[in-house]
């Protein structure tokens, strides 16, 4: 990014959209906008160029829409907070499953251990972990230069490093040599990682202050977080809408407005009932006409066949006068 878009960007989140004067464009409140990155907690920015990117969000990220945002949330409550704890929920339960389907499918790749042996494991697992985290933390603390909680982290790190030789020392008695060199995997409760039981600590340092570690870590801090009050917030927000939806009254200076256009929708009523009335009557008149010009051919009809049989019938009778005075 360049020094004119960083620029660019820092005022957007400062002053929002209006910065240039006033707003246009897409707003805040447009259903197309991440409601997990106004309130700073969207996955897809959090885990961004780690192992698990999961690629960019479908839904709009500008710093200037989540700087309106905040400073709209000052004088109404939105309740995003709601939409993201659904986003967030969503994304660690399937974490969490993806974390399950990997433990079943160690549990049937590697040699199975007994009880005993299995709990050694765990305790060096363990133990190896907290020296991470520790190293991790020690880091941090002297990039932010408190040298003196660093120093402390890394005693407590010292400790930990004597009670897992101690711990390794007795898992390896507890098993054969060559079922010992075998690497014993572990999948991290917090990002779902595989993790050795014969990594060094600095390995172990570099996964704990990972960004890909730390991420899941403020991902699932912040679903607790939001899920302290969420059934309150949910109540409220249903609350909210119900008011939204109450009829207001009307305005003084728009009660002319208000009648005009209720009288202009009677009149529509009314012309839609009286062309409906026309066109029935009209339907009526046809079918009145088409019965009548059926019964008229029918009588028709019927007069022909009298007069047609009457011809006959003296034709007959003239033909046997003939006969009768020959």
């Amino acid at each position: 990014m360049s020094a004119t878009e960083q620029m660019r960007a820092m005022l957007d989140a400062m002053m929002g959209t209006a910065r240039n004067g006033e707003a246009t464009g897409l707003q805040f409140n447009d259903p197309s906008v991440c409601k997990s990155f106004l309130l700073k907690c969207c996955p897809h920015d959090i885990l961004a160029a780690t192992r698990m990117d999961i690629g960019e969000c479908n839904r709009v990220h500008d710093l200037a829409l989540r700087a309106d945002y905040e400073l709209a949330q000052k004088k109404r409550d939105h309740f995003y907070d709601v939409d993201a704890y659904d986003h967030l929920n969503s994304f660690v339960s399937d974490c969490d499953r993806k974390t399950e389907m990997s433990k079943i499918k160690l549990a049937e790749t590697q040699d199975k251990l007994s009880d005993e042996v299995t709990s050694k494991a765990n305790l060096v697992h363990d133990l190896a972990e907290k020296i991470g985290k520790k190293l991790a933390a020690a880091e941090a603390k002297g990039a932010e230069g408190e040298v003196d909680e660093s120093m402390k982290l890394m005693e407590e790190v010292e400790e930990y490093r004597k009670l897992k030789v101690e711990a390794e020392q007795d898992y390896r008695n507890s098993m054969p040599a060559s079922s010992y060199q075998q690497q014993k995997l572990r999948v991290c409760e917090v990002c779902s990682a595989y993790l050795g039981i014969h990594d060094n600590d600095r390995r172990l340092a570099d996964h704990f202050g990972g960004k890909l570690h730390l991420g899941f870590i403020e991902i699932r801090e912040k679903l607790l977080e939001l899920e302290k009050d969420i059934e309150l917030r949910k109540q409220l927000r249903r609350a909210a809408k119900l008011t939204e939806y109450e009829v207001k009254p009307i305005p003084y200076d728009d009660k002319d407005r208000y009648r005009d256009r209720e009288r202009d929708r009677h009149n529509r009523d009314r012309d839609r009932d009286r062309d409906r009335d026309r066109r029935r009557r009209s339907r009526s008149r046809s079918r009145d006409r088409e019965r009548r010009r059926r019964r008229s051919r029918s009588r028709h009809r019927r007069k022909k066949d009298r007069r047609r049989r009457s011809s006959s019938g003296s034709r007959d009778e003239r033909s046997r006068s003939r006969h009768s005075s020959e």
